[in-house]
């Protein structure tokens, strides 16, 4: 499934996304932002469990902001999880 977050307080203004029905990211893309640290995060993030990426990337601080975008990814996550359950 693709999905679509909109991201706050940061250089990028969304994150797209496809995921397996397992939980596995299977491709994320941001638009906006560092385009070389975003491209690599996506690539470090690809296989890996939503729960996975969530634990590792949640509460990173970019300059002071209160978020990054790894940060944005992880709650991006948490949303797609919170749907899902419900």
């Amino acid at each position: 499934m693709n999905y679509l977050y909109k991201t706050r307080g940061t250089c990028s203004a969304e994150i797209r996304f496809a995921i397996a029905e397992d939980d596995t990211l299977e491709g994320v893309e941001f638009r906006g932002g560092c385009d070389g640290n975003l491209q690599a995060i996506a690539e470090l993030v690809k296989g890996q469990k939503a729960e996975t990426i969530i634990s590792k990337l949640k509460g990173i601080d970019c300059c002071g902001r209160g978020t990054s975008c790894p940060d944005q990814l992880a709650k991006a996550l948490e949303a797609y999880l919170n749907r899902k359950t419900d």
